[in-house]
């Protein structure tokens, strides 16, 4: 489902540009938005006036086009802000299929949505055309733009010669119009008697959209029918049917081939039978290789994917059902074994040689290539004996890492999940050795939305991201660099460390930066192995069905760098003078600058957490006040390291405005100090303490104080001050006749230590108080007792420390015994 970019096809090559139309800006408007571009495609070698839909497009300036061939002649706003209608040329060579775009405005950038390249002249259907004796004329070698509405079925008809192929091929769901516009598209082809000659629902080299084929078996007119699978349909259910004699086949063997060789490839599934093509992959594997049939100078709407790697190919040889017949002869890695599941419950197994030791990575292709196989996978001995198996590694697809165990032969078997197979059930294992992999992304702050995947710099300020790096079968930090930046524009980003996944990163402009953007190439590096690299890409959601499962999917691999119009606000961390410890808070102090008049609340951010540092998702600014606090805890073992932190600012500024602060350093140290708390137990109205021992770990100067939290209702300790040579601490703790009998546990030691003018908070740990009833009142009151001689004056003696747990239950037993009553 994911489209690749920089595609290449066995047509044409081509070099990146995009087209840049000034016009004028508004300021003070933010967060553009594009929802649709209609009609949903064009012909190439054509111009057209298509219609960006959206919100905030007033201010619109450039479109990007992630590949070339289209170029941008004008760019008209619509009155109303929310719309444009853009004149695009799309070049006689541009390459066919799925275009991303989006729309740079003076305030910001919008997401991208798809446009679609076609080979042949569009037509727009015309309604009525609801009934299959009253269809829409149209000739072959046509592109038809039409909507499914709810139970809405659509006829078309055209006329054929007797042994003349007709091929049908609609886009619908791949368009991605609404994400949960829900189309899957149904297309049948019937004769004049209405009996269907062909029918199609969920075509697997065009996802759920469809393809409908066949060989005119005599001359006359034949019907075309459009709906919806469910007979469902609003209207987003957009579709493009393409209708002509060009080839549609529905897989391609072998499924890939070597880099910069010719290699023979036949095409599988048309009507018309196999066709036989020798194509040239380009010198680079990490360029996707898309190959597009043509024949008889008529071209297929879409392309069948393609592997490009840089090691040989391995055909299957049949028979090869069992594995004492396995394909040979054993090839070692890097290898990529192709074949197909022709025969009935058919399982292949194919040779490899393997050295002791090895690491390798065996990953089946097949769903991948848009072909009808759920793979299973399984690895074995020379004699059969299995040795491991995957069935959809993390997707409908099979791969596996595997460790040889000794030098020899092996086998990899294949085979559908279900059992099925046929011509099209084509597939291709690539074996190679475990090679270190790195990939860039932002990570997503809003489900199903790209929210934030642009990168927009009001001019004189920031915008603060996190890049996301996922690093496999390496370790050691990542440096970032990009391959050019807006003038004006500065990238700022310290190393990620070794145990992060996650890396702050901020972009400035200069007060005096010019409005545009680029789609910027943002790459990672190991730090001291630059062979060792990944790209940035973001996958956006295009549909999803019912249950949230992603139906399509479209993958980008360059960042929207751009400069936009000044905000009125700006959002600064106050450095804080202490550290964080350990097991303690810090409320972070942000404040706000605004432009005179600008009052609105700004809703402050605070996304990059150092490893064991908690907070709130986020804390606001009120309306015309510029401070907040930002509450911050460290947890036992957060990392202690000196961090770059950064808070992000948002607020209504016509449209959402995003400001980051500038990079600020929080330090986080070990806790200064243990205190260990033991449990108490007291009688309700009587007072008590609670004993703490105390360990200072590092000396500090001056007083601290410690107060017991948590506390329950009716029930006060007094705050007790420390030094840097106290031992142990109590807590004095009064009750009330009220204050709630029972086992409390959430009571808690704070303690507070000056430094550089600011307080530096620990928290102890926890411990339980428990409040007992008074013991009921005797029935007979006791004699009353002599009055006691005169105490006799004695020296101060130092306070008693507080009976244990277990000294105050013997005590209370021995009590008991005493008045006579059973322990």
């Amino acid at each position: 489902m994911p489209q690749r970019r920089h595609m290449t096809h066995m047509i044409c090559r081509f070099t990146a540009v995009f087209a840049v139309v000034a016009v004028s800006s508004l300021a003070h408007a933010a967060d553009p938005r594009l929802s649709v571009v209609v009609p949903r495609g064009m012909q190439r070698g054509t111009e057209a006036v298509v219609n960006f839909r959206g919100a905030r497009l007033k201010d619109a300036q450039e479109i990007f086009f992630y590949d070339p061939g289209i170029e941008v002649v004008k760019i008209e706003p619509a009155e109303d802000g929310n719309s444009a209608n853009v004149t695009l040329k799309a070049a006689p060579d541009c390459r066919l299929g799925e275009h991303e775009v989006q729309v740079r405005c003076a305030s910001g950038v919008s997401e991208f949505r798809t446009f679609w390249i076609g080979a042949l002249p569009e037509l727009a259907e015309q309604e009525p055309n609801n009934e299959f004796d009253k269809p829409q004329p149209i000739t072959l070698n046509t592109t038809v733009t039409g909507i499914v509405e709810s139970e809405d079925v659509d006829y078309f008809t055209v006329e054929a010669k007797k042994g003349q192929r007709i091929n049908v091929e609609i886009e619908g769901l791949r368009l991605g119009t609404q994400i949960d516009s829900r189309f899957d598209p149904y297309v049948a082809i019937l004769n004049q008697d209405r009996f269907e000659l062909s029918v199609a629902d969920d075509t697997p080299l065009v996802n759920q959209d469809s393809v409908a084929s066949l060989i005119a078996p005599e001359d006359g007119r034949y019907v075309i029918q459009v709906r919806d699978g469910s007979y469902q349909g609003n209207g987003n259910c957009f579709y493009r049917m393409h209708v002509g004699e060009f080839p549609r086949p529905l897989a391609v063997y072998p499924a890939g081939g070597p880099v910069g060789q010719e290699t023979e490839v036949t095409f599988i599934g048309d009507p018309a039978g196999a066709l036989t093509h020798k194509v040239t992959p380009p010198a680079d594997p990490k360029t996707p290789f898309l190959l597009i049939p043509e024949q008889n100078g008529q071209i297929a709407p879409s392309a069948n994917p393609f592997r490009v790697s840089p090691f040989a190919n391995v055909l299957e040889q049949e028979p090869n059902g069992e594995p004492a017949k396995a394909s040979g002869p054993a090839s070692p890695a890097p290898i990529a074994l192709n074949g197909v599941l022709e025969d009935e419950k058919d399982t292949d197994f194919i040779k490899f040689a393997g050295t002791k030791g090895q690491n390798l990575r065996i990953e089946c292709y097949a769903r991948r290539l848009r072909t009808p196989i759920d793979p299973v996978l399984s690895i074995h001995k020379a004699d059969g004996g299995q040795l491991a198996a995957n069935d959809d590694n993390g997707g409908p697809d099979a791969g596996l890492d595997f460790t040889v165990p000794e030098d020899g032969e092996y086998l990899v078997g294949v085979r559908d999940h279900l059992s099925r197979s046929g011509p099209e059930y084509v597939y291709r294992v690539e074996i190679i050795p475990q090679q270190p992999e790195l990939t860039l992304s932002i990570p997503r702050v809003q489900q199903y939305e790209q929210t934030r995947q642009q990168i927009v710099i009001p001019r004189g300020g920031r915008f603060g991201t996190l890049v996301n790096a996922a690093r496999k079968n390496f370790g050691g930090k990542i440096v970032l660099e990009t391959d050019r930046l807006p003038p004006g524009v500065t990238m700022i980003a310290e190393p990620m460390a070794e145990n992060l996944s996650s890396m702050p990163v901020l972009f400035e402009a200069a007060l005096d930066a010019p409005l545009g953007g680029f789609l910027v190439d943002l790459k990672g590096f190991k730090d001291d192995n630059r062979e060792i690299n990944g790209r940035f890409s973001n996958t956006a959601d295009m549909m999803r069905y019912q249950n949230q499962e992603m139906l399509w999917t479209t993958t980008v691999d360059r960042l929207p760098v751009a400069v936009a119009e000044k905000l009125p606000y700006s959002i600064e961390i106050v450095e804080p003078k202490v550290p964080l410890v350990r097991n303690g808070s810090m409320n972070l102090k942000i404040i706000a600058k605004r432009d005179e008049g600008f009052t609105k609340p700004i809703t402050i951010e605070f996304p990059f957490r150092p490893p064991g540092v908690g907070t709130l998702p986020n804390v606001q600014i009120p309306e015309g006040q510029n401070e907040v606090m930002y509450p911050l805890n460290a947890d036992g073992n957060a990392q202690v390291a000196s961090w770059k932190v950064y808070a992000v600012g948002l607020s209504d500024v016509g449209g959402m405005g995003l400001s980051a602060s500038p990079f600020a350093k929080l330090d986080i140290a070990d806790n200064y100090l243990n205190m260990a708390p033991e449990r108490a137990a007291v009688v309700q109205a009587q007072p008590t303490e609670v004993y703490a021992k105390l360990e200072i770990k590092t000396p500090f100067e001056g007083t601290a104080t410690a107060v017991l939290l948590g506390l329950p209702n009716k029930v006060v300790a007094e705050p007790v001050q420390i030094t840097k040579d106290t031992a142990d601490v109590r807590f004095k703790v009064t009750t009330d006749a009220e204050s709630p009998v029972g086992r409390h546990q959430g009571l808690f030691a704070q303690v507070t230590i000056p430094l550089n003018g600011e307080e530096m908070v620990h928290r102890a740990a926890g411990v339980e108080l428990r409040i007992d009833a008074p013991p009921p009142v005797p029935k007979e009151p006791e004699p009353k007792p002599a009055e006691p001689p005169m105490p006799v004056a004695q020296p101060d003696k130092p306070p008693e420390k507080p009976l244990s747990r277990l000294e105050q239950l013997r005590l209370e037993a021995k009590q008991r015994l005493e008045q006579g009553k059973t322990p």
